[in-house]
């Protein structure tokens, strides 16, 4: 059985998703795949102990603190590919950024590859279920190119301008993914 509850926040409103114990999503409204990784219908459930602590981490994030992941009892929904690279994404600093590029070098280093694509990467990235806590918003293009949010691009600009990111080497694509 799983969860819901919503959570007002300056970049619109999130929708949390628990099964009880873990949180296995948050997606922000109007966010491509929301809700796709929760098969079953979800019961709103407000006062959930996983809610309060993961809406307390929340106000904490868009106070300009920097609350750890590892204060959360995440548990995201998806393959094995998939959840490795969500554990790569939740070891990017707050405040820094990373290329898919670089994630993937990480991916196939720890899976014994020489080599991984990007591309499959960045498709990881996209269906992250746990948007702004593991934060996939801090990868960029190698080219400093703003896209692949999922969220939309001017909410990936949003999160990362509140984590004091250096905007200044960063630009949006003219054509490109999550415009």
């Amino acid at each position: 059985m799983y969860y819901s509850t919503t959570y007002r926040s300056p970049v619109g409103p999130i929708t949390l998703a628990c099964d009880g114990d873990n949180l296995v999503g948050l997606w922000i409204e109007g966010q491509k795949y929301h809700g796709d990784t929760v098969a079953e219908a979800m019961i709103e459930k407000d006062d959930l102990p996983v809610f309060v602590t993961a809406k307390k981490w929340l106000d904490r994030y868009f106070a300009g603190k920097k609350p750890a992941v590892s204060e959360l009892p995440l548990s995201p929904i998806g393959g094995e590919f998939r959840q490795g690279v969500w554990r790569i994404l939740c070891e990017i600093p707050y405040g820094e950024t990373t290329t898919y590029g670089a994630i993937a070098k990480k991916m196939a280093a720890r899976m014994g590859k020489e080599h991984m694509s990007s591309q499959a990467v960045g498709g990881a990235v996209g269906h992250n279920p746990i948007s702004v806590i593991i934060p996939c918003h801090r990868v960029v293009g190698s080219n400093g190119s703003l896209t692949g949010y999922a969220g939309g691009i001017s909410t990936k600009i949003k999160l990362l301008e509140s984590e004091g990111v250096d905007m200044s080497s960063l630009f949006v694509p003219k054509k490109g993914t999550a415009l």
